[in-house]
């Protein structure tokens, strides 16, 4: 006689069980899902309070005689050398007018929306950062993107000064902030090449400015001369002949090596990057 409303009973019971799950769930979605104006449920954000693009900053513009032309992107998946930049810029404004702060993780583009996101990979280790893209740079043709100090620290590219990378555009940038670290995978770093490498002469944990690598010993001296008294010229074999590269320095710390580059760059060469002996 009471086996109907026993079995009614279990089975509102369990059907109460389940909404109060999904609810739940529900909830939990609902609650972890903003951060900083994007979901985080998903490996990469997705932006859902994008900021407008700063009035101004796509419009074409030519730097030492070379026009580039703003664009959005969003097949952009480019893979080449970064760069980063420290202390030098430190609270200055960036091209969107935020002020730059090194340790936080932004960077640089030429030719991407500001403010936008990009997924950047060492692609030597495997490690992955979302940067915010708020200022415009670098101005060195073999490089795509420059990093703050704090991206340049999560990417292990402090002491290097220049890597390879995968530069994926993800779209607009939320209203503030963006940017995180994502992951560190575990990569197979590719052996050091002798024309890479710092001169072992120079031994210990120093920076050095590699402010060019040379077929030509008369073109070194003459860069090294230029630079002043720092400047040396270093000769490398390698399998493809002799390289005669200048450095500059050495500095024990990454942040003066750094603003040594900047000055070396000032100086009209382009190609200066860190090295590390570490």
């Amino acid at each position: 006689m009471n086996s109907a409303p026993t079995a009614m009973t279990a089975r509102l019971m369990k059907g109460a069980l389940i909404l109060g799950l999904m609810s739940l769930l529900a909830a939990c979605a609902s609650a972890g899902a903003r951060d900083g104006g994007y979901t985080a449920a998903a490996r990469l954000p997705v932006v859902t309070d994008p900021a407008p693009i700063v009035s101004g900053t796509m419009r074409p513009y030519q730097i030492r005689g070379q026009w580039y032309r703003p664009v959005e992107d969003p097949d952009y998946d480019v893979t080449g050398l970064a760069s980063w930049y420290g202390d030098q810029f430190n609270g200055r404004p960036t091209a969107t007018g935020e002020i730059f702060d090194m340790h936080a993780l932004t960077a640089a583009h030429k030719t991407l929306p500001l403010p936008g996101l990009v997924e950047v990979t060492n692609l030597a280790n495997g490690r992955s950062v979302v940067l915010r893209v708020n200022d415009r740079g670098p101005f060195v043709d073999n490089r795509i993107i420059d990093l703050s100090r704090g991206a340049a620290e999560e990417l292990d590219l402090l002491s290097r000064g220049v890597g390879q990378v995968r530069v994926r555009y993800l779209g607009r940038a939320p209203r503030r902030g963006g940017g995180m670290a994502l992951r560190t995978a575990s990569a197979t770093a590719p052996a050091r090449t002798e024309a890479s490498a710092p001169a072992p002469v120079y031994g210990g944990t120093a920076y050095w400015v590699q402010a060019g690598a040379y077929a030509n010993r008369r073109t070194a001296q003459r860069i090294a001369r230029r630079l002043g008294d720092t400047a040396t010229v270093d000769e490398v074999r390698t399998g493809q002949g002799t390289l005669y590269r200048v450095l500059v320095g050495p500095w024990n710390d990454a942040n003066a090596a750094e603003r040594a580059r900047q000055a070396v760059l000032a100086r009209g060469v382009d190609d200066a990057l860190l090295i590390s002996a570490s």
